[in-house]
C-alpha cells in the first residue's frame, strides 16, 4: 500500500501566521486570550490550550480588562477594536492580510456611497463574514448560495457592489456575478470584486486531481471548518471512497481492505503534523 499526503493541503499563510504569533506571545509566560477558536480544528486548538492560550467568546469580551488578546486570521468588526481600547486590552492582530485588505475595501466603499447596496457572498455567522459586515455597520446583505438570490431582500433598483468571503467557491461566485449583471436595472451601477483568496481557490482544482489518484481518500479537518466542507465536497465529486475525520483514532481498519493507495488531504485549517499522524496510524493498522 502506498500512502501519500497532499503537498498542497494544510495551513494557509494566514493561519500559519496567526499560530506563530500565538506561540511567540505564549513563550513569555504571560496570559494570552484568543477571541474565538484560533483555527477551526479542535486538535490544534487543544495543543495551543496546553501551551496556555485561553479561548473566549465575543460575549466575554466586555468583561476582559488590562490584558492582551489575539485576533485570529478571520478578522474582526470595528466594534471589537473599540471595546478592546475601552478595556485597556492589548490587541495582537493576526488578521490575514488578504482579509484585512478586503475589510478596508468594503469600509471605504460603504463610507463613499452609504446609500448603495453592498452584498457579501459568504456564510452567515462565519467569523470572517461578521468582520466584513461590521465594516458596513451591519447593513450588508449576506448571500450564502446562488439559489438565495431571488429570495433575499436584494434591491435591483439601486447601485450595488458585490464582494466575497475569501474562501468561497469561485465558480459559484461567477454565477452570482452573472445573475446580478442581468438583474440590476439599467441606470444603476453594478460592480463585482473578486476577493476570493487564490491560495485557497486553487486548492479546489489541485485537490480534485489528488483525489483521483487514490483508491481511498482520508480528508482530515475540523467539522466546523467551512473551507473543509468545500474541499471535502470537491474530493467526493471525483472519488466516492472518501472519509472525513478529525483525528487518527477515527480511522477504521475496514476502510483499508483491498486498498492499494491512500491519499491524505485536508483544509487550510488542518495542521501537517495531524496528517502525518494519520499516515502513521494507517501504517500501524496495516502492519498489525
Amino acid at each position: 500500500m502506498t500512502i501519500e499526503i497532499d503537498a498542497g493541503s494544510g495551513f494557509c499563510f494566514g493561519v500559519t501566521t496567526a499560530i506563530q504569533k500565538a506561540e511567540e506571545k505564549l513563550a513569555d509566560g504571560n496570559k494570552l486570550y484568543c477571541l474565538g477558536d484560533i483555527v477551526h480544528n479542535g486538535i490544534e486548538c487543544d495543543r495551543l490550550k496546553e501551551r496556555g492560550l485561553i479561548t473566549i467568546g465575543h460575549d466575554e469580551l466586555s468583561n476582559l480588562h488590562n490584558t492582551r488578546m489575539l485576533l485570529r486570521a478571520h478578522g474582526e468588526p470595528p466594534a471589537t477594536y473599540s471595546i478592546a481600547k475601552q478595556n485597556n486590552v492589548e490587541i495582537i492582530d493576526a488578521t490575514c492580510p488578504v482579509v484585512l485588505a478586503l475589510q478596508r475595501r468594503i469600509r471605504k466603499q460603504y463610507l463613499e456611497a452609504p446609500d448603495a447596496q453592498i452584498i457579501i457572498f459568504g456564510k452567515n455567522g462565519h467569523a470572517e463574514v461578521m468582520g466584513l459586515v461590521g465594516q458596513t455597520d451591519g447593513n450588508a446583505i449576506v448571500i450564502e448560495h446562488y439559489e438565495e438570490l431571488l429570495s433575499a431582500s436584494i434591491n435591483f433598483n439601486c447601485d450595488t457592489y458585490l464582494y466575497s468571503q475569501t474562501t468561497k467557491s469561485l465558480d459559484e461566485y461567477r454565477r452570482i456575478v452573472e445573475f446580478l449583471t442581468n438583474h440590476i436595472k439599467p441606470g444603476h451601477v453594478f460592480r463585482s470584486f473578486d476577493t476570493i483568496c487564490r491560495q485557497v481557490a486553487n486548492r479546489m482544482d489541485n485537490i480534485r486531481a489528488f483525489a483521483k489518484k487514490h483508491d481511498l481518500i482520508l480528508f482530515v479537518s475540523g467539522r466546523k471548518s467551512s473551507n473543509g466542507k468545500v474541499l471535502l465536497n470537491e474530493c467526493r465529486k471525483v472519488n466516492n471512497n472518501c472519509h472525513h475525520l478529525e483525528c487518527p483514532d477515527e480511522i477504521q481498519p475496514e476502510w483499508l481492505k483491498d486498498i492499494h493507495s491512500v491519499g491524505i488531504c485536508g483544509a487550510t485549517s488542518t495542521p501537517k503534523w495531524l496528517m502525518e499522524q494519520c499516515k502513521a496510524e494507517i501504517s500501524r493498522i496495516t502492519n498489525s
